[in-house]
């Protein structure tokens, strides 16, 4: 951190007024984000009927029912004392049921969250989870704290990178949806706002950021592209997904095009992949350019081929298999009931999973063409006849 600061301190007065114009346009992006998130307004989709969400803590069991194992079996009469709300401090009686998804495994002292209503000045409370909102945080603090130490300068920057892009997705990308706009318009927005703001902060103002800039945002919207053909081929659309009456309701109360929600989830899935072949290609070559400055655009561009070819497998790898865990479960039902060939193929769940998967990777791997050609007509120098 202290070199970043001296750094900085060298930079002539010209390149200090880039970073702070860039600083400045960054504070401004993020008032705007304030101010457009105060304006929206969402319809109520559940009444809430003076139901509320706090955190508690288990001060004794009541009553309960468990197996010879321990485990907990039916339902249990608990009593909680309230740590938030307007009933902090209270302890009173909560119903916890026996659920995989909702309820908890109470013992005295554990930290739930319970839901609870007030009528007739009587409180009504049932468990609805565990309370994991610490050790969550602390998850992320150890995450940024590693990033930080191992990477100082450079790791800082990329917390900062990672933190601008998760406002952007959840302050802009899903309201832009919300409010009607398009799904795939609101990625490439995102998609490049994220992008230079990232690139930024990771190779500051350089030949090789302006490219890599340029090849993420050409390979992202590629795997787009790539992902709405396939899916008209194969008779694929975002209303073939598995909570979709989840989905049809929310897009009755709202503007939301629910069609194309798949293919933008794409372009943002791949995002991350093709923005490390990107600035890695990039910074290759300027490295390349630095120690040879007479390499011709031709030499360069099969050298950022050659590169990238290590890079295609590794990183399609990675998109493929982060794909196939997040189906994981979907895969396992298919094996455990023996489908045929042909009715687990044409699926829309394994579909679905294709396309993610092979769309991401073919973003990453036109990333390679389109960056090497970039930097190498930009670094190179033209070939002498």
């Amino acid at each position: 951190m202290k070199k970043s600061i001296a750094a900085f301190g060298k930079l002539s007065r010209k390149e200090k007024c880039k970073h702070f114009c860039v600083w400045g346009a960054i504070l401004l992006f993020l008032l705007f984000l304030f101010v457009f998130n105060q304006k929206i307004e969402k319809k109520q989709l559940i009444e809430e009927n003076g139901n509320q969400f706090e955190k508690a803590e288990v001060v004794e069991i009541v009553s309960e029912n468990r197996n010879e194992d321990g485990s907990q079996q039916g339902t249990q009469k608990i009593k909680v004392r309230l740590k938030s709300g307007e009933f902090k401090g209270e302890v009173v009686e909560a119903t916890n049921i026996d659920s995989y998804l909702y309820g908890a495994d109470c013992k005295v002292g554990t930290a739930v969250v319970v839901q609870i209503s007030e009528y007739n000045g009587k409180i009504s409370a049932s468990v609805y989870n565990y309370n994991r909102t610490t050790i969550l945080f602390a998850m992320i603090g150890v995450f940024l704290l590693a990033l930080v130490l191992i990477g100082r300068g450079k790791g800082v920057t990329s917390a900062l990178g990672l933190i601008f892009t998760f406002v952007c997705i959840l302050y802009l990308y899903l309201p832009m949806m919300y409010l009607g706009f398009s799904p795939f318009f609101s990625a490439v927005v995102v998609t490049i706002l994220t992008t230079l703001v990232t690139m930024y902060f990771i190779g500051g103002f350089s030949k090789k950021t302006l490219c890599a800039i340029v090849g993420t945002v050409g390979g992202v919207v590629i795997a787009g592209i790539f992902a709405n053909l396939f899916g008209k081929l194969g008779h694929i659309t975002g209303h073939n997904v598995s909570d979709i009456e989840t989905l049809l309701y929310i897009g009755q109360n709202s503007k939301l095009q629910i069609g194309g929600l798949l293919f933008s989830g794409i372009l943002i899935a791949s995002l991350g992949a093709v923005m490390d072949v990107a600035m890695s290609i990039s910074t290759t070559i300027e490295e390349l350019h630095f120690h040879n400055p007479n390499l011709t655009r031709q030499q360069l561009f099969k050298s950022g081929i050659k590169i990238g070819g290590d890079m295609m497998g590794t990183m399609s790898n990675t998109l493929i298999l982060a794909f196939t865990g997040g189906s994981l479960s979907t895969l396992m039902t298919f094996y455990a009931y023996d489908m045929p060939f042909l009715q687990m193929m044409n699926s829309y769940e394994m579909g679905i999973e294709i396309i993610q998967g092979i769309s991401g990777s073919l973003g990453v791997i036109l990333t390679v063409p389109l960056v090497s050609l970039v930097a190498a007509v930009y670094m190179g120098r033209p070939a002498v006849e």
